[in-house]
C-alpha cells in the first residue's frame, strides 16, 4: 500500500485540515476514524463500535478532569483564584516577564510538585486575563508558556509525570531487547529540554514580543454567589482539601479518588452548600469537560488507527526503504512520530506503537541504547505540543479562551507546534550525533 494513500496518513491529514478549517476538534476527530476505518475496509458501524470501545482507555483521565474542573470551579467561588491572583499583580511589580516566570515555574509544578496537570489552568489563568489584557500580553506567547511547562518536565525531569513518561520508554526499550535502566533514560533526553527552552525564547523575546489587544470582556465565572467568598474559614478548607487531593493521589495513585475526596471535604465542611452542588458540578462539566470528551475520543481514534493496522503498515513502508545512515533514519523516525502524535494526540499512549516499530530497526543499524532512548522520547513526544487533541494544547485553550479571545488552532496549536517541534527535531538530532563521536 503506497504510503500516501496509507488510511493512517489520510485520516491524520484529514484531521488536522478539518481543524485548521475551524471544523470543531471533537467532530474532526469523529469524522477522521470513520475515514480511516473505512478505507481500511471496514464498515461504518464496525469503526463506530471499534471507536467506542476504544474511548474506554482513557476514561480515567476523562474522568479525573471532570472532578478536577469542579475541584477548581469551588476554587474560583469561594474567592482562591482571586486572592491567588491578587498575591501573583502584587509580586509582579508591572514587569510581565516576572509574570510569564511564575506562569512557567506554576505549569512546571503541576506536573510534579503538585502533579494536578492541567487542573490548575482553568483555576489561576482566568482570573489573570484582565492582567494579559494591562500588559497587552499576545496571548500565544502565554500558550507556549504553559506548553512548556506541561511538557518539558516530563521529558527531562524523572518525577511526577516524568517518571511515568521515562518508565514507559524503559520497559518498552527492555520488551524489545534494547536493555536501559530506569533512572538513565533523564541522561539522555535532558537535550530535549534545552531544545524546549530555545523555542520558548525564541517565542517569548521574538516571535510575541510585540503588543497584542484584545477587549475586555468578563470571563463566564461566578454563576452563582457563594455565601462564605473570601473568609479565612473558606480559604482554610479550600486549602486542606488541595493538600488532602494531593496527598491521597500520591497514595493511592488515583487521581480521580483524589479529587473526590477533596471534593469531599469541601462539601462536608459547608463551604458549599448543598444547595449549589448542582451548580457546581455543571460548572465543572463546563470548565473540564469539553477536554475530557476530547481525550475520550482520542483514544477511539487511536484505536481504530492500531485496528485497521494502517499505522503499522505507514512506518514498515517507511522504512523498508531506509538508507543504512544512522542521522537520516533518526530524521525519518522523528518525522514519523510527529506525524503519528499528531494523530493519537498524547506521547504517552505513542511510546509502545513506535518501540515496537522502532528498537529493531535501531539495533540493526547500531545505534546505541542512549541514542535509542532519546530518539523514542523525541519522537513521542513530537506532536503533543501542537496536537489540536493533546492537553498539552487542550489545556491552555481552556483558560486562555475564557472571554472567547483565543482560538485553539491559530493561537495554541500552531505557535506551539512551530516553537518546540522544530527545535526538538534539531536537538534531537544533535544528541544523537554528539553520541556517536563519542
Amino acid at each position: 500500500m503506497s504510503m500516501l494513500f496509507n488510511p493512517a496518513t489520510i485520516s491524520i491529514v484529514l484531521l488536522t485540515v478539518l481543524c485548521v478549517k475551524r471544523v470543531n476538534v471533537l467532530l474532526s476527530i469523529i469524522i477522521s476514524a470513520i475515514v480511516a476505518g473505512i478505507l481500511s475496509g471496514l464498515n461504518v458501524k464496525d469503526v463506530m463500535d471499534i471507536f467506542i470501545s476504544g474511548m474506554g482507555s482513557n476514561s480515567e483521565t476523562a474522568l479525573s478532569y471532570i472532578l478536577l474542573g469542579t475541584f477548581a470551579a469551588t476554587m474560583s467561588h469561594c474567592g482562591v483564584a482571586n486572592a491567588f491572583a491578587s498575591k501573583i499583580t502584587k509580586i509582579i511589580h508591572d514587569n510581565k516577564y516576572i509574570l510569564l516566570s511564575l506562569l512557567i515555574l506554576i505549569s512546571m509544578a503541576s506536573q510534579n510538585v503538585i502533579p494536578i496537570h492541567i487542573a490548575f489552568i482553568p483555576i489561576i489563568i482566568p482570573p489573570l486575563l484582565p492582567l494579559f489584557n494591562k500588559f497587552k500580553i499576545d496571548r500565544r506567547a502565554v500558550a507556549c508558556v504553559l506548553s512548556f511547562g506541561l511538557k518539558m518536565p516530563y521529558i527531562t525531569l524523572p518525577v511526577g509525570f516524568g517518571l511515568i513518561f521515562q518508565n514507559l520508554i524503559a520497559d518498552n526499550m527492555v520488551q524489545n531487547g534494547a536493555f536501559i535502566s530506569r533512572n538513565e533514560v533523564w541522561k539522555y533526553t535532558f537535550i530535549l529540554g534545552i531544545a524546549m527552552l530555545v523555542g520558548l525564547l525564541f517565542a517569548l523575546f521574538i516571535s510575541y514580543r510585540s503588543q497584542r489587544i484584545y477587549n475586555e470582556i468578563p470571563c463566564n465565572q461566578n454563576k452563582f454567589q457563594n455565601e462564605n467568598y473570601g473568609n479565612k474559614y473558606t480559604l482554610t478548607c479550600v486549602i486542606l482539601a488541595a493538600v488532602t487531593t494531593f496527598v491521597v493521589q500520591i497514595i493511592t495513585r488515583s487521581l480521580p479518588l483524589g479529587a473526590l475526596v477533596g471534593l469531599g471535604i469541601i462539601f462536608t465542611t459547608k463551604v458549599i452548600s448543598k444547595d449549589n452542588m448542582d451548580n457546581l458540578m455543571n460548572e465543572g462539566v463546563y470548565m473540564m469537560g469539553y477536554i475530557a470528551f476530547v481525550m475520550l475520543v482520542a483514544a477511539g481514534f487511536a484505536a481504530v488507527l492500531k485496528e485497521t493496522g494502517s499505522i503499522y503498515v505507514l512506518v514498515a513502508s517507511v522504512l523498508s526503504f531506509l538508507p543504512n545512515d544512522v542521522m537520516l533514519i533518526s530524521l525519518i523516525m522523528l518525522i514519523l512520530g510527529l506525524f503519528i502524535t499528531i494523530g493519537i494526540g498524547t506521547s504517552f499512549g505513542t511510546i509502545p506503537i513506535l518501540a515496537v516499530l522502532f528498537i529493531p530497526i535501531c539495533l540493526k543499524t547500531g545505534f546505541s541504547n542512549g541514542q535509542i532512548a532519546l530518539l523514542l522520547a523525541a519522537s513521542a513526544a513530537l506532536g503533543d505540543a501542537g496536537s489540536p487533541a493533546s492537553d498539552t494544547t487542550l489545556g491552555p485553550t481552556s483558560g486562555l479562551n475564557a472571554d472567547g479571545q483565543h482560538n485553539h488552532i491559530y493561537d495554541t496549536c500552531i505557535p506551539t507546534f512551530l516553537h518546540y517541534n522544530i527545535p526538538l527535531i534539531i536537538f534531537a538530532l544533535l544528541g544523537i550525533y554528539l553520541m556517536s563521536c563519542l
